[in-house]
């Protein structure tokens, strides 16, 4: 390429380009705009009265001594909400939750009154003078023992019902079962094995746990009986659904407004009490209502993931090949089914859990459960429950490897599904749409000198002086993201496509709106390349508009890593129907036939006379005074992409620990994370979410994890207790990439963000277990803390000097 198309194609700052994130300047300088920012003329203040107990009946709420204090406007209860039939709503899975308590509580910190004020400090001080009497109850907290006969009842308003969302209920306690695969052919694929494996292991429940803590504004104006709702959502416009839904106002009068947010993670996807109790007290007091929760409420009430108790089994022949997966799950869902799934897959994307391998035969069921914890079960930096699934059989594979004697690389290249096979039909049903798995361990294993790391740690087992254990995990994952097909997803009835719509402006510049909504990943700046790739606008000026419901055009919404698989390819649709109605225009201008007339980076050109030209710029400002007869005037286009199908992005990842046999203190020598996300539109944003993403993965495994106790008591709902990682506690990072393109994507675009936190967490497990494995260790629960390590050091003997 020539320098004077050098100096074209850097300008726009397109696909592949490491443009600075076009956020970054307001942030820094604390110019953000958050909910908690939003101030509004009479505006009133919500605080939530929750419920100390796990379980309990409610046997009085005296609203007097809160309602006396000067500055209380009102106390709202479910009594209060039950004539406006809002005191249940409808959850993302199809069960209800209820939105104040009804009669009873049925976990800690349960939303039991809703108290508005005229600051927050009155409402914080008027929901300690709301006095509620309770009756305790048993509470059950292991999924287990609540499918027990005598378990006590979580849900006594599903009482006498044998069915639910998802088909036959079997005991009081239980949601539903879901089932993948084809169970009785690989039950007789395990009948016949030569070698088995079994193993259980508990995915313990976490927390995403971002900056900022869920809050809303709500402000209903009686004359126009318009709603608008200022709020941390990742997904609005189903949001304006669901409100729409509940208070029978028509979406055309509703506005939701997702502006900054500090962080999602998947926990900002559905809808909290406190979002309809401002609501409900906007529309009835007339006045703007701000709820903000705390820390200790967001950790304690805001949606948890993981949860999930699982046993696999792999069978396969004595030279490694795996022949059949078997996957039983118990999945603890807390007190309401509030996962944030596709509707038509109650246990999200887990059937993904053949991962990165050619097994002919699997099956897979969970079971869902309910228990006296706070419900949830969104997904916490992955694509619906694919975190769990590529543990599940990441830790699986580890585990056959040992008991065969293999190396554990050596057993994945036997097993990858080859190159040449995709698209690959899995035995779950889903299609993979590319992949090249052996280039990308391989890559990774050269990286770090495998074979020398191997040779040390075995010359470090030959030494029974050493301090220090060492271990080596290995991931190889595939992850499903792009939620997703309408064939195949919805929620609540609206399938996930996304959408984008574009208005070139007569100077050339544009605006672009999108159905998706950022928390950090960067879509101003990688939006604008995208379109200044296909369209040939400089993406210096373009701006990118999203969160507002009044001016973008329907979405689903920004999790599971959905943004550049679907409204990715809807920017880049959108933006090809701008160049084509350019090109037209141009060849008008330009008084050729169109078909004379081709694209060339930020022009067209008439073919075999490059020096006859139009600019895109040129051709904008014709498109409001100068266009071809019969066409209509103005340079616009909208697009609302349903993907085909998911695409499935990859990763090889290994790391090496440095264990204390005495002290349990793991240290992180090396991490090394190969991903392959397709096609890669701004390789610098690429690194960072991938930073983030592994960050997130080394809290989970090595010490993040909500425990209760027998009565229900949450044990860590501080950050006192629960491990967010600093830069001083975060290891170094080593990051690569191979390129293997998505063949139905427009762009070949697969989504990256979410891939580092599903790969990096059975990394860690697979070192740390590494480190013992020598000694017939198969398998440690998570988290990985220095405690729990020097336990399984001491059951050894190791710490013993």
């Amino acid at each position: 390429m020539d320098t004077l198309n050098i100096d074209r194609l850097s300008k726009l700052e397109g696909i592949g380009c490491s443009r600075k994130r076009r956020e970054d300047p307001r942030f820094i300088q604390g110019k953000g705009n958050y909910v908690d920012d939003i101030k509004m003329p009479g505006m009133l203040f919500g605080a939530m009265v929750r419920s100390p107990y796990a379980h309990a009946r409610i046997l009085k709420i005296d609203k007097s001594r809160a309602l006396a204090l000067p500055g209380v406007h009102a106390v709202l209860t479910a009594e209060d909400l039950k004539p406006l039939n809002l005191h249940w709503m409808p959850t993302l899975a199809g069960d209800v939750q209820a939105v104040l308590a009804d009669e009873k509580v049925s976990f800690q910190n349960q939303e039991v009154a809703f108290v508005v004020a005229d600051d927050r400090y009155i409402a914080a001080d008027a929901a300690e003078l709301v006095e509620v009497e309770y009756e305790e109850l048993p509470a059950v907290v292991d999924p287990f023992k609540a499918l027990e006969p005598d378990a006590p009842v979580v849900r006594d308003d599903l009482h006498g019902k044998d069915s639910g969302a998802h088909g036959a209920r079997r005991h009081h306690n239980h949601i539903f079962t879901w089932e993948a695969g084809d169970k009785d052919r690989t039950a007789r694929v395990f009948d016949t094995a030569q070698v088995t494996v079994k193993e259980s292991m508990l995915y313990p429940r976490v927390h995403p746990c971002p900056l900022e803590t869920c809050g809303c504004v709500a402000s209903f104006d009686k004359v126009r009986g318009d709603l608008t709702v200022y709020i941390t959502s990742q997904a609005p416009h189903v949001v304006r659904t669901v409100v729409g839904l509940l208070s029978s106002i028509p979406e055309s009068k509703i506005r939701i407004v997702s502006p900054d947010i500090g962080g999602g993670f998947g926990n900002k996807v559905g809808v909290y009490p406190g979002y309809v109790t401002s609501i409900v007290a906007s529309i009835v007091l007339g006045k703007p209502v701000k709820w903000i929760e705390s820390r200790t409420e967001n950790l304690s009430a805001t949606a948890f993931a993981r949860d999930y108790h699982m046993t696999g089994e792999l069978a396969a022949d004595t030279d490694g090949r795996i022949k059949a997966l078997r996957v039983h799950v118990t999945a603890d869902h807390g007190a309401f089914d509030a996962c944030a799934d596709p509707t038509k897959f109650p246990a999200g994307m887990f059937h993904v859990c053949t991962g990165s391998y050619d097994i002919p035969n699997a099956f897979v069921s969970v079971d869902g459960v309910y228990t006296n914890k706070f419900p949830g079960g969104v997904a916490y930096r992955c694509s619906f429950r694919v975190t769990e699934a590529v543990y599940i059989i990441e830790r699986m594979v580890d585990i056959l490897a040992q008991k065969l004697g293999m190396d554990k690389a050596e057993i994945r290249l036997k097993n990858f599904i080859p190159k040449e096979k995709f698209p690959y039909h899995s035995a779950m049903g889903l299609e993979y749409d590319s992949g090249d798995y052996e280039t990308a361990l391989r890559k990774a294993m050269d990286a770090v000198d495998y074979r020398a790391l191997r040779a040390e740690q075995a010359q470090r087992r030959n030494d029974p002086a050493a301090e220090w254990l060492m271990g080596i995990g290995i991931c190889t994952f595939t992850e499903v993201v792009g939620a997703g097909p309408s064939k195949m997803c919805d929620i609540l009835g609206m399938g996930m496509f996304d959408s984008c719509e574009i208005r070139v402006h007569p100077d050339g510049s544009a605006i672009a709106r999108m159905g998706t909504i950022t928390q950090g990943q960067g879509h101003q700046t990688t939006y604008a390349q995208i379109i200044a790739t296909e369209a040939g606008i400089p993406a210096s000026v373009i701006e990118v508009e999203e969160g507002d419901t009044s001016t973008a055009p329907y979405g689903l919404g920004t999790y599971g890593s959905r943004s550049t698989p679907v409204a990715g390819a809807a920017i880049a649709r959108a933006a090809r129907k701008i160049r084509e109605k350019a090109r037209l225009i141009a060849a008008h201008l330009l008084e050729v036939s169109p078909d004379d007339v081709e694209f060339d980076l930020d022009r067209f050109v008439v073919k075999g006379s490059p020096d006859q030209t139009k600019t895109l710029k040129e051709v904008a400002l014709a498109a409001y005074s100068n266009v071809p007869e019969g066409m209509e005037m103005g340079l616009e286009a909208v697009d609302y992409y349903d993907p085909p199908n998911f695409t499935f992005p990859f990763g090889a990842y290994l790391c090496v620990l440095d264990i204390n046999r005495y002290s349990g203190e793991t240290k992180v020598r090396q991490f090394y994370a190969l991903d392959d996300c397709g096609t890669r539109i701004n390789p610098m944003i690429i690194e960072g979410q991938v930073h983030g993403g592994l960050t997130e993965g080394f809290a989970v495994a090595m010490a993040q994890e909500m425990p209760y106790d027998e009565a229900g008591n949450l044990l860590g709902a501080t950050l006192m207790d629960y491990f967010v990682p600093t830069a001083v506690e975060t290891p170094k990072w080593q990051t690569d990439f191979t390129v293997t393109p998505s063949p139905h994507h427009p762009l070949g675009a697969k989504g990256v963000a979410e891939s580092p936190h599903v790969g990096s967490i059975p990394c860690f497990t697979s070192a740390v277990v590494d480190a013992f494995s020598h000694l017939g260790v198969t398998h440690m629960n998570m988290p990985h803390n220095a405690y729990r390590v020097w336990q399984q050091s001491h059951a050894l003997g190791l710490d013993k000097r």
